[in-house]
């Protein structure tokens, strides 16, 4: 699915390519109509693809003002690094901090190592900034910036604690961030999952379990708790998870635990429905108007002793 999906871009963009100068009314005034993520990437993309370093300038400067970052760090994804090297460069040491987070942004989908660069950013002082670094000093398994890692748990800014955690995690340090992963993932964000993720693998297991048994205890924290046992890796706690798809309030999280331990059950759609109403009056009054997916637990049920985990 992601490979078609890739394909489908560059189908598009070859078009861009094809059509050169010409693309650009059009593609300015989908962004000035609709300057979200999708119109970054494509103006961003033209503009890195034809050199034209007004044009850059000009988006960048765009997406700053709304605070969009994704579309131009997929842009700069999109390009060999080759074609966008002295971009990246230029932008390390830039006194803009968004350019400095488009530029480790660029690094961290490709691959790439700043080298000593990387031990100054990983202290910036914009945090946005801050944060991309240690997720990308984390990927490539900087030791040395160990102990920038860890003093960055210190941060007042909440994004760059989770961010230092993740990284020492990575090192086989996580023990020094537990407490600040766990705090980051009950917190909930859009980050929570990489955060209870990290947590989990920061270990040690027995200790991990103990936590999510706490987490049980409390209706708010549940979900959390069911989706963190599917990330142990232990597929003989199906039974117990075809028991938590009965119960609503944790009946989205036990799906996707569920879907993590069995990625081979993705294909049986007759599994899942996304109208909870199928599962009864506390299903209905639960979820009301919502489109959730989850699983079907007889169906389950019946699709697991086949499959049933050695």
């Amino acid at each position: 699915m992601i490979g078609e999906i890739g394909q489908r871009v560059e189908v598009n963009l070859d078009g861009l390519r094809i059509a050169g100068a010409a693309a650009w009314p059009a593609a300015e005034r989908q962004l000035d109509d609709f300057p979200d993520k999708g119109e970054f990437f494509v103006v961003g993309w033209m503009a890195i693809e034809q050199g034209d370093a007004t044009r850059i300038d000009q988006t960048v400067a765009a997406a700053k003002e709304l605070d969009e970052r994704r579309g131009l760090v997929g842009a700069l994804t999109w390009h060999q690094p080759p074609k966008i090297g002295h971009l990246v460069r230029d932008w390390l040491v830039a006194p803009d901090a968004f350019k400095r987070y488009l530029a480790v942004g660029a690094c961290l989908e490709h691959g790439v190592d700043p080298r000593q660069l990387l031990a100054r950013l990983v202290k910036d002082a914009d945090a946005q900034a801050r944060a991309f670094a240690l997720r990308l000093a984390g990927r490539l398994k900087r030791a040395d910036l160990a102990r920038e890692m860890a003093a960055a748990l210190e941060s007042e800014d909440e994004i760059v604690r989770l961010w230092a955690g993740w990284a020492l995690t990575q090192l086989g340090s996580g023990d020094l961030a537990r407490v600040e992963l766990r705090k980051a993932a009950v917190a909930g964000g859009p980050d929570a999952l990489i955060a209870l993720r990290a947590a989990i693998k920061a270990g040690p297991e027995k200790d991990v379990r103990a936590w999510m048994g706490g987490l049980m205890q409390s209706v708010a924290t549940a979900p959390l708790a069911v989706r963190g046992i599917g990330m142990l890796g232990d597929r003989s706690i199906l039974p117990w998870l075809i028991e938590r798809m009965k119960e609503p309030h944790v009946a989205v999280a036990a799906c996707a635990a569920f879907l993590e331990l069995f990625p081979e059950a993705r294909e049986e759609t007759k599994l899942f429905t996304i109208d909870p109403t199928e599962l009864g009056k506390e299903f209905a009054k639960h979820f009301e108007e919502d489109v959730v997916r989850v699983a079907l637990p007889d169906r389950v049920e019946e699709w697991r002793d086949p499959n049933r985990a050695t």
